[in-house]
């Protein structure tokens, strides 16, 4: 694209900036306009990723089609599938007559899906469904459908980390992510914060016939050095409510209001760190998660302990704590020791017929423990005797006298 040409799309979608990062999120949407390729737009909430896909719709085949925007973090989970894919009558409480859904409507069209990230995974599979054969089904209907539909989908979050904690199919990702437009946040476009806020403070003084807001350079460093978390809407919020607050209906004496540091500074929310978002393309773990990792980590080894010291009572070996279990290499892992074979080769004999010290007490409480451990894996089993002992660790013969001595 020529800058001309870009400036032009520019002034046509009311996007302002010139940005190297953003330019170029511009020229992609164009290039791949005249295809029907699936198109994955990232970036923070608050960047302006919505325009996107409104010029990859009107610069297409399709943009005599129909153009649905849908918010999927918006729409409650029990009725996505229906708003998206139709239902029948009757289908469910509620359901007055057939409804079609918007891939229906969008035959021949484009939908964009904001928020794509919160759709439930059953609709998920349903969306690849469509992503790959274009067929889908009404909610309480059998009949299968055919559309033609461009997908473009927005986030701002990382997929790849939605992938690995298992709260995205893995299969779609790869679908939607055919080719990515990534939406620059506001700091890492600085040069562009002073003309949006020109931008956003001109035309609020213009519709409501306030006076021009204009800041001092310390007022415009400032704006430029905030971190601005909430992107481009926090940014025209500001904007906004200074014009509306510090500025005075026009008169012939004052045209403008002049905004110095101390007063801009009133509007600017306070910096806070913990706020501010990631990056789309990035995931680092807090230090709470690694604390709660680390947590996890040592109630699984103490499990272990308790493990093998119920099992020390049951095959009679002496009752002790043991240590802290060391991970031995693969190569020894793979082979018993000696140790371990003449401990497990006792496995057969009765925990009856053993030494026991403890009291008696506490003998009668380790017999009574280990009958209901007995009787809970032969429910489990279904009574097969033979199952039960081979997960108790015992042999059948000892699990039957066992038994008869209950």
């Amino acid at each position: 694209m020529t800058n001309q040409d870009l400036q032009s799309l520019k002034n046509k979608y009311d996007i302002i900036g010139n940005d190297p990062a953003l330019n170029r999120a511009l020229e992609i949407a164009v290039a791949v306009a005249p295809t029907d390729i699936t198109v994955l737009v990232t970036g923070e909430s608050g960047v302006g990723k919505e325009n996107i896909p409104r010029i990859i719709h009107n610069s297409s085949p399709r943009k005599r089609g129909k153009y649905f925007a849908i918010n999927c973090g918006a729409i409650p989970e029990g009725t996505i599938d229906s708003e998206l894919f139709g239902h029948e009558k009757g289908s469910f409480t509620g359901a007055n007559e057939m409804r079609r859904g918007y891939f229906e409507e969008a035959d021949g069209g484009t939908i964009f899906l904001d928020e794509i990230a919160e759709m439930p995974m059953a609709s998920q599979a349903k969306l690849l469904r469509v992503l790959q054969s274009g067929e889908f089904i009404r909610v309480g209907s059998s009949k299968v459908l055919k559309t033609d539909v461009r997908v473009i989908a927005a986030t701002n979050v990382n997929l790849m980390h939605a992938v690995s904690k298992g709260k995205f199919r893995e299969d779609l990702y790869y679908r939607l992510n055919a080719v990515t437009v990534m939406m620059p946040s506001l700091r890492e476009r600085p040069g562009d914060i002073n003309l949006l806020f020109r931008k956003f403070a001109s035309d609020f003084s213009a519709k409501y016939g306030f006076s021009k807001v204009v800041l001092t350079e310390d007022a415009s460093i400032l704006l430029r050095k905030y971190r601005w978390p909430g992107n481009i809407r926090q940014l025209k919020n500001v904007a906004e409510a200074v014009s509306a607050m510090e500025s005075m209906k026009m008169s012939a004496a004052s045209d403008k209001c002049v905004i110095d540091v101390d007063i801009l500074s009133r509007y600017i929310p306070r910096e806070e760190p913990n706020l501010l978002p990631a990056k789309s393309s990035s995931y680092q773990d807090s230090p709470e998660a690694a604390t709660e990792r680390e947590a996890i980590i040592r109630s699984i080894i103490q499990l272990r302990q308790d493990v093998d010291y119920l099992k020390s009572i049951i095959t009679g070996a002496a009752p002790s704590r043991p240590q802290l279990p060391t991970i031995a290499p693969p190569e020894t892992m793979q082979t018993p020791t000696q140790e371990m074979s003449e401990r497990y080769d006792d496995i057969d004999e009765d925990p009856e017929e053993q030494d026991f010290d403890e009291p008696e007490t506490e003998v009668l409480s380790i017999k009574s423990s280990n009958m209901e451990l007995i009787e809970k894996v032969l429910r489990k089993h279904g009574g097969n005797r033979k199952a039960a002992a081979a997960e108790l660790g015992i042999s059948e013969r000892t699990l039957y006298r066992k038994l008869k001595q209950k």
